[in-house]
């Protein structure tokens, strides 16, 4: 459903569903797993401190951002958000996009939660908007993310050797794609 240029619906799984992150989202949990060096050890968004104030800044400008949507992960049992995934920018020209994700809540990670909401977004990519490939990319240690994304049948297409610093030291950046059939 939109609504005032915003999606306020949700995509829904079996355990899970996707809705818009609004700004009473930006809260002390949120704002805890921004500033966890664990929960955020390969985001790019960890070399910032983040508060409640400057989270839903964020979230407020995000709010209609249909080059950009921005959903929060959620948890059906219990309506708990652990998490967000972003698509985009999306390139309408070329028909793809970047996907993003973070699971914030450290109790819900190796569950396939991660897993979930990507085949979530990438199911509305394909058949709501009509994109021809979503991508991703991620820190070659990050084995989970990795783990996920070729769950969710994503296949490795390059890799950008030292492209990152993290943990004192440069990285592999990992490209991961897939292409709707």
């Amino acid at each position: 459903m939109v609504e005032s240029g915003n999606f306020y619906g949700f995509l829904e799984s079996e355990r899970l569903y996707l809705r818009a992150v609004l700004p009473n989202d930006a809260n002390e949990a949120y704002c805890r797993w921004m500033n966890d060096p664990e929960v955020n050890k390969y985001l790019e968004s960890r070399f910032y401190p983040h508060t409640q104030e400057t989270l839903r800044d964020y979230v407020t400008g995000k709010l209609g951002d249909v080059e950009s949507p921005f959903f929060a992960i959620v948890l059906k049992k219990g309506d708990r958000h652990i998490g967000n995934i972003k698509l985009g920018p999306i390139n309408t020209i070329h028909r793809f996009a970047d996907i993003g994700i973070i699971i914030g809540e450290r109790d819900c990670w190796g569950k396939g939660y991660a897993t979930e909401a990507i085949r979530l977004i990438v199911k509305y990519a394909f058949d709501t908007l009509n994109l021809h490939k979503v991508t991703a990319g991620f820190y070659e240690p990050n084995l989970q993310s990795m783990k996920a994304f070729a769950n969710a049948g994503f296949s490795q297409e390059g890799v950008r050797k030292s492209h990152c610093y993290c943990d004192g030291k440069y990285v592999d950046d990992i490209l991961f794609g897939l292409v709707r059939s």
